[in-house]
């Protein structure tokens, strides 16, 4: 039985989810010109990218948040991430049952570290190609409607920001910080996206990277 149960989470794990994992380029440069952020708010992650090519993917996102320089982009359980009060029953819900799921889109202004003060940043430098695969993931997390536009929800959670339609249900092994580990997999990053499902496990891996990685980066 126990066995049994093994094999059906290992399934459960494996299965491709939505949003998908974008494939990489297979001629990838060297050099890693695009900056960007990865995000820890204690128990979730997510992506500060520039606002402007992300905005070419999805020109809705161009009116409502305008010139904005950056935007954070985060994925989650449709009633935990929105709720204001978070109760035993949102967080059962969300562990234990398939829900639908959102994107949180925040703009930036100012400092990105004074910005974020209160929580864990980790750079990661990307090629042209790496970029673009996520750039790509990202837009492929928003859910469309008939007239392919994405669909806006309410206001978000801090600052000048909006919840949206998800792509893809949330559950026990497809977490917010998963949705992290396969975008970090979609720009060409060698992380175990299937069981990389914790906060943690997502910084935990990008320190190491930084730590030994040599970057060949443009000024």
């Amino acid at each position: 039985m126990k066995s049994t149960l093994v094999v059906l989470v290992l399934l459960t794990a494996a299965c491709s989810t939505k949003p998908y994992i974008v494939k990489p380029a297979e001629n990838i440069s060297s050099k890693k010109p695009n900056k960007i952020y990865v995000v820890s708010h204690y128990w979730h992650t997510g992506f500060i990218i520039p606002a402007n090519k992300i905005q070419h993917l999805v020109p809705a996102l161009t009116k409502r948040f305008g010139n904005t320089e950056l935007l954070e982009f985060g994925w989650g359980d449709k009633g935990f991430y929105q709720s204001r009060e978070i109760t035993a029953s949102l967080i059962f819900s969300a562990i234990f049952w398939r829900t639908k799921s959102v994107v949180h889109v925040v703009a930036i202004s100012g400092n990105t570290h004074r910005f974020f003060s209160n929580s864990e940043l980790e750079p990661v430098y990307l090629s042209d190609e790496e970029y673009s695969s996520l750039l790509k993931y990202i837009s492929n997390s928003f859910r469309r409607n008939e007239k392919k536009e994405i669909i806006e929800f309410g206001k978000g959670l801090y600052g000048d920001s909006q919840f949206y339609a998800g792509e893809g249900d949330y559950f026990l092994m497809n977490t917010c910080n998963k949705w992290t580990a396969k975008g970090l997999k979609s720009a060409g990053m060698d992380i175990g996206a299937t069981f990389t499902l914790t906060a943690s496990g997502v910084m935990d891996y990008l320190q190491l990277q930084n730590k030994t990685r040599i970057y060949v980066v443009d000024d």
